[in-house]
């Protein structure tokens, strides 16, 4: 919304009067334009002072919306074709249509080239979403065939456990994604993975159902249990939420799983194991590190070794602690080391952005030809199927028109992650939609342990609608009931806007949901540029490709075979 003096906004709805006049006589807002204007005479002669109002954002796009049809030269922009816009922006000259490709040596004119001046206040521009379903569910034909697909599939095709297939059945999972699909063959097969897909494309299952079969093809023998698997996350909100997952596929057959969290001390990381060990342990770094150090447990038994989140994981702030777990485990070079009396631990390495500087940590625990690069197609990439409006406002107006946003959200019964780039804006931002009647829920890593605790899980079961939040939110966690994401502070990289926008239009939720955000600053408005660059030319975000010497894995997989 744009603040502007009274005698601006009588002649801004005067204008939307005679646009509304020329159009239809039954076209809606006529009597409450014409309301608006006498209310508008009334206070001009009942006070000489101006006044400031605010115009609510769908009479503005009434407005433009009216403008963009009636213009001549509407249907000759360039970018422009019969159908579907996928960039839409206040000035119709600069909207693109889906139908419409750019050349490869062609300069896309941005919306946000002139943002960076504060003439340009109040503009804004939207990504339309141009499709309903999420890439990593649409369906793609098979070689040589057709009619099928790999959305027609089910879990059956993998050949797991068939308790483990009524179980994903039970919580209506009936058909694997495309990155399941590619990437838990080559788990059961024993390769060492490197699984780089999109937000929401179902990687915890990924690899949660082949670890979860093969430890019930083999279970523990020894009166004493042996950790089997384990899976390290950056934070203790993931750690829960894959603890749950895992709990609920494997609860039929026995296999025990512990979770060990930051932020408790040793004596409740000790308390965790004193009944034994588990099958399967979820942990953060730290706690992970403490158990070892303290020889609450032990890996010398370990057949799988996850790291969830990589490039936070492969992070500088995680880097070390990363290195001395490895320093505990042995890691497996070759496939034929993963089986046997004296097995060493399969690597499963899984993000959703290809983590760099992965292969320096990597290659001091196992050979990097022995990784198998899983690597999505929309790796990078905007999601097609999510709205995402970028606008140009003032600081001292973002507050507005997230209130506005968030009434919105509440008529739609919608659940709204609300990130802030640090802990001090979440509570001042808590604070003041308190003083708005606003009820939400606050999450941020500088709160105690005790005050996290169940946070996140209380807004997923629907407690608040509202959850106001760091980073620390946007890394992997489930948030399908999740239908707006508003980024009250616009976040500092291109990776951290994929995590964001990654909460909503996740796979086997209710639809694609919106992502709204504030272009306050500077520096905010280059990576905006790079965005909508990236949008228009529909390719995937600029400086983000990373890569690993190529894995050449055929030797090992004809060597396995040999040893069948």
């Amino acid at each position: 919304m744009q603040a502007v003096k009274l005698r601006r906004c009588a002649f801004l709805i005067s204008k939307l009067a005679q646009a509304t006049r020329c159009s239809s006589s039954s076209q809606p807002g006529r009597g409450q334009t014409a309301s608006i204007s006498a209310g508008l005479r009334r206070m001009t002669t009942a006070s000489s002072q101006p006044v400031v109002i605010r115009i609510p954002r769908p009479m503005q796009e009434h407005l433009e919306n009216v403008k963009q049809m009636q213009s001549k030269k509407f249907d000759r922009l360039p970018t422009v074709k019969p159908g579907r816009l996928l960039i839409k922006s206040k000035n119709p000259q600069l909207n693109q249509s889906v139908g419409y490709t750019l050349g490869k040596f062609e300069q896309p004119v941005l919306t946000s080239k002139g943002w960076k001046s504060n003439k340009t206040l109040g503009d804004y521009f939207s990504i339309n979403s141009i499709q309903s379903a999420p890439p990593s569910m649409l369906k793609h034909k098979d070689k040589g065939n057709d009619t099928a697909s790999t959305t027609k599939k089910t879990f059956n095709c993998f050949h797991i456990c068939p308790e483990l297939v009524e179980t994903l059945h039970s919580q209506n999972i009936i058909h694997p994604t495309t990155v399941q699909m590619q990437t838990i063959p080559k788990i059961l097969k024993g390769c060492n993975i490197l699984c780089a897909a999109e937000t929401g494309s179902g990687k915890t299952l990924a690899y949660l159902l082949p670890i979860i079969h093969r430890l019930q093809e083999e279970p523990f023998t020894d009166s004493e249990r042996n950790i089997r698997a384990v899976v390290v996350v950056p934070s203790r909100e993931l750690a829960e939420q894959v603890t749950s997952v895992a709990r609920s596929i494997s609860q039929r057959f026995g296999i025990v799983v512990k979770v060990a969290g930051g932020g408790r001390g040793v004596g409740n990381i000790k308390a965790a194991f004193t009944h034994g060990q588990p099958d399967v342990l979820v942990a953060t770094p730290g706690a992970l590190l403490k158990a070892l150090q303290k020889r609450f447990i032990s890996l010398s038994e370990l057949n799988f070794l996850v790291i969830d989140e990589a490039d936070t994981m492969f992070d500088v702030s995680f880097a070390g602690l990363l290195e001395d777990i490895f320093s505990h485990t042995q890691v497996a070079s070759r496939l034929s080391e993963t089986v046997g009396l004296d097995h060493k631990a399969q690597l499963v390495v899984v993000g959703a952005t290809f983590p760099g500087g992965v292969g320096e940590v990597l290659s001091m625990v196992t050979d990097l030809a022995s990784m198998v690069i899983v690597k999505s197609r929309m790796l990078h990439h905007l999601m097609p199927h999510v709205k995402q409006m970028f606008l140009r406002i003032k600081g001292a107006d973002k507050i507005l028109e997230l209130h506005q946003a968030l009434k919105k959200a509440e008529l739609e019964h919608t659940g709204v992650l609300v990130f802030c780039n640090s802990a001090s804006t979440v509570n001042w931002l808590g604070y003041s939609l308190e003083e708005m009647g606003v009820r939400h829920m606050r999450l941020q890593g500088e709160m105690p342990a005790t005050m996290r605790e169940g946070i996140f899980r209380n807004f997923q079961r629907g407690s608040v609608d509202v959850l106001i939040c760091t980073d620390i939110a946007s890394r992997g966690l489930d948030t399908q009931r999740v239908g707006l994401i508003v980024n009250y502070d616009f976040p500092e990289t291109h990776t951290d806007y994929i995590h964001r926008a990654g909460r909503v239009g996740r796979a086997g939720g209710s639809g694609g949901g919106e992502v709204l955000s504030f272009v306050t600053h500077l520096w905010d408005v280059e990576l905006v540029q790079r965005i909508e660059t990236a949008a228009r030319r529909r390719t995937s975000l600029p400086g983000m490709e990373s890569e690993i010497q190529k894995p050449s894995n055929k030797t090992d997989v004809k060597e396995m075979e040999k040893n069948k």
